[in-house]
């Protein structure tokens, strides 16, 4: 694959908060300081939450297009992430990410091959392979009946 790059450029337009946005997206995002931090704005997506929805949704983007080459026929996928922020060498670090994967299959003699697809998307994802937070891959494999 070629180098690619991605353009965000953002403005900010009072206090804590800003307007993010991309030439090649159609969708602006406002962000603000969390609210955990002195003046931070509530209700709004944090420097945080998009790390936390980087690892999420290239874990997800992963697992789909490795369980498509593998064809693996599943009929639901969903899942949560949870960012820890925590104190560490004596700054703030995004020390961990929980990922909770749920998949639903129709036939139980496909869980182990999807447990070993959702770990192996776990391991493949290039936004965890690019930081030094610990990501948890915690995975629910339900069949339906």
């Amino acid at each position: 694959m070629d180098k690619h790059s991605y353009n965000i450029s953002l403005k900010w337009n009072e206090g804590r908060k800003g307007i993010m946005e991309s030439p090649e997206l159609p969708t602006k995002i406002e962000v603000a300081t969390p609210p955990e931090f002195d003046k931070g704005v509530p209700g709004i997506w944090s420097p945080e939450h998009l790390y936390t929805a980087s690892v999420l949704s290239c874990f997800m983007t992963t697992f789909l297009a490795i369980a498509e080459y593998s064809k693996l026929d599943f009929k639901g996928f969903d899942c949560d992430a949870e960012g820890i922020l925590d104190k560490a060498e004596g700054k703030f670090l995004m020390t961990e990410v929980h990922l909770k994967a749920r998949l639903l299959l129709d036939d139980e003699s496909k869980k182990e091959r999807a447990e070993r697809i959702l770990k192996k998307s776990e391991a493949a994802c290039l936004i965890t392979n690019s930081i030094k937070t610990k990501v948890h891959l915690d995975s629910e494999i339900l069949i339906k009946a």
